[in-house]
């Protein structure tokens, strides 16, 4: 990406400068940060945390028949204890689901249905999303930044990877940095200085129809949390039901009342 830079001051259609107009050594410009380096600066100081917490805002796209794109958004809390143990509450306009894995054991509960189910696991958190995700088949939102291979995961398929800049997100210095695969974009805003978490994630399906995108806003990080052994315990709640575990359906299409106007999504 070029920039063209113009010094001076224009003042009805005259540029102004300081001194004789003279033909300047253009200076080198320096190399820009290698967002690879900057991306494992990330992976490598979440992974040295024993525990950490976090919240996020998160907004999710949705495609249906048509090519009508739809926005919902879900808000989670993360906690998160090594070597064996995380919890993340996810709640929003399509969700509602809590997450515990402990130990070897991990549930699923559904406070609105008031169903969970529970499973073995192996006993650490890289071997448990894994397991979750190839066995059990759904993903847990944000979870992956507790693995301690978490740049691995993000360097999987990468074909390409820009610096594009360091601006702000919500008041918080931070690096933009955009990774291309085949299937997805992803881009991560990661916070400068000494604790460099993510302050934002954006994911672009590009080859999908209509390029849906999912969006995280995260913040409220603590790197030393009193996480008590409750947190990650689950106990079901006066009239929940136990079910098992089964593959998750293809979500409807939400029901849209047309507005007065007669206009449609």
């Amino acid at each position: 990406m070029n920039l063209k830079r113009i010094s001076g001051l224009a003042v009805g259609g005259l540029l102004l400068l300081s001194g004789p107009v003279t033909a300047a050594e253009p200076s080198p410009q320096a190399a820009p940060p290698d967002p690879n380096r900057i991306i494992a600066r990330m992976c490598d100081y979440l992974k040295s945390l024993d525990r950490f917490s976090f919240s996020a805002e998160v907004t999710d796209d949705r495609v249906y028949a048509g090519g009508k794109k739809l926005q919902f958004s879900f808000a989670t809390e993360t906690f998160v204890q090594r070597p064996d143990k995380l919890r993340v509450n996810a709640a929003g306009d399509l969700i509602d689901k809590q997450f515990f894995l402990n130990g070897k054991t991990m549930t699923l509960f559904d406070p609105s249905a008031k169903v969970y189910a529970t499973a073995e696991v192996p006993a650490d958190i890289e071997g448990a999303l894994a397991h979750v995700d190839q066995n059990l088949h759904f993903r847990v939102a944000l979870a992956d930044l507790a693995s301690p291979k978490l740049c691995e995961h993000l360097g999987k398929g990468q074909r390409h990877a820009l610096f594009v800049g360091t601006g702000k997100v919500r008041g918080v210095a931070a690096d933009h940095l955009a990774f291309d695969r085949d299937d997805v974009q992803v881009q991560v805003w990661v916070a400068t200085g000494a604790k460099p978490v993510p302050v934002k994630i954006l994911i672009n399906q590009k080859n999908l129809p209509a390029s849906p995108q999912w969006t995280a806003y995260l913040q409220d990080w603590k790197t030393a949390p009193p996480l008590k052994a409750s947190t990650f315990t689950f106990k079901a709640p006066a009239g929940a039901q136990q079910i098992k575990f089964a593959p998750p359906a293809t979500p409807a299409a939400p029901v849209v009342q047309p507005a007065q106007t007669g206009a449609q999504p």
